[in-house]
Order: structure tokens, then C-alpha cells, then sequence
């Protein structure tokens, strides 16, 4: 497959590009808590820039995306396509895809957690997986996580190492600041590169 990637923006979209992190020739595979994740990888999220202050620095210390230049975000398809195959019309088509799904609010009030996970909870969720549900309904070989998780709430992950009595002690100083309330008008396009993610492209919402 050819290994060249256009770097311009779309004819015609409203994406927004955040820089070229084009994957340099021979670039090791790198590994992020256990999920491999080569350079050029890429991940569809939601970043949360009102919940980053309350998180980052819980983040820093347990959560493993965030050891990689990660911020507080809710993900809304990972991996995806990888970065060689985001060309002009799959650039096309997420703006399209993304447009046609309003702005919407959420609201953080508690936590939740999965096993060896602590997150915030995102209310309500149905916009979230809205998203989710339209990428994979137009690339359907990339379901969530690669399918390992099946039907998997939406979530802000704040730790994701550290054991039961850490996540207790987080859960309960997040739990005195919050509500935390987020708008959400875009949806960003991160590519991992270098060992680390960083922002590419960004698809807002509604136009």
C-alpha cells in the first residue's frame, strides 16, 4: 500500500487541521498499558478541556494514555483507520458524518468504574454514542477497541493502574468537585507518533 498520506484539508470539508504528524520511516511500535498501539495510529475522541483541571493530575500519576500526551477526553472510536488511509475522501466523509450530529452538553457527576478503571461518568450518554454508532456504521471493520469490549460505556478515564484503595481515594476527592459541566461542539482526529498522541485534525459538529 502506498505510504504516502495527502496532508491537505479536504476540498469542500470544515475539518481543521492541527499540524502534520506524519509517521516517520521506521518507526518503532510502541505500547500503551498493554494495548499495542503503532505509530500512525488513530483515534476519533472528544476532548474535555473543563474536566482536564479536575483530572490532570489524578491522569498523570494513573492513567496510562496520559503518559502519552492524552488529554482529558471521551473516545469516541479507537484505533481507526491508520494515518496512511485518511486521504481527501475519508477526511470528506468524517466532516460530513460529524455535521450532520448537533453540539450537545454533558454533565459530570459522579464516577463509575470497570475492572482495574476509574472514570466519570458522561450524562447524557446517547449523543456520545451517537457518534460512535454513525463511524461505525460507515467503517464497519473498526468497532470499538477492535471489538475486545463489546457494548462499552462512555467514559472519561482518570486511572487505569493503581489498585481498589487509590481508585477509592481518587473517587472520593473527585466526588467534592464535582458536577463538572462540558460543551461539546467537535470531535478531534489524534494520531500517535513519536511514542506520543497528538492532535491532526478536528470535525466540529452541526456545520
Amino acid at each position: 500500500m502506498d505510504s504516502t498520506a495527502d496532508t491537505g484539508s479536504a476540498a469542500g470539508t470544515d475539518s481543521r487541521e492541527l499540524g502534520d504528524p506524519g509517521a516517520g520511516p521506521g518507526e518503532a511500535a510502541e505500547a500503551d498499558g498493554g494495548w499495542p498501539v503503532t505509530a500512525g495510529t488513530t483515534a476519533l475522541s472528544v476532548p474535555v478541556p473543563e474536566a482536564d483541571a479536575l483530572v490532570r493530575d489524578w491522569r498523570a500519576r494513573y492513567d496510562t494514555a496520559a503518559r502519552h500526551g492524552g488529554t482529558a477526553h471521551l473516545t469516541v472510536l479507537f484505533p481507526f483507520l491508520h494515518r496512511d488511509r485518511i486521504r481527501t475522501p475519508e477526511r470528506a466523509a468524517l466532516a460530513a458524518l460529524f455535521a450532520r450530529h448537533p453540539p450537545f452538553t454533558l454533565r459530570f457527576e459522579r464516577c463509575g468504574s470497570f475492572p482495574g478503571v476509574l472514570y466519570l461518568v458522561p450524562e447524557p450518554a446517547a449523543p456520545l454514542r451517537a457518534l460512535t454508532a454513525a463511524a461505525v456504521e460507515r467503517w464497519p471493520s473498526h468497532p470499538p477497541y477492535g471489538g475486545l469490549f463489546g457494548d462499552l460505556e462512555p467514559h472519561l478515564t482518570v486511572a487505569n493502574s493503581g489498585d481498589a484503595g487509590i481508585h477509592r481515594h481518587i473517587e472520593a476527592r473527585l466526588t467534592e468537585r464535582l458536577p463538572v459541566t462540558a460543551r461539546i461542539d467537535a470531535v478531534d482526529l489524534v494520531v500517535h507518533r513519536a511514542g506520543r498522541w497528538q492532535p491532526w485534525l478536528t470535525f466540529p459538529l452541526g456545520r
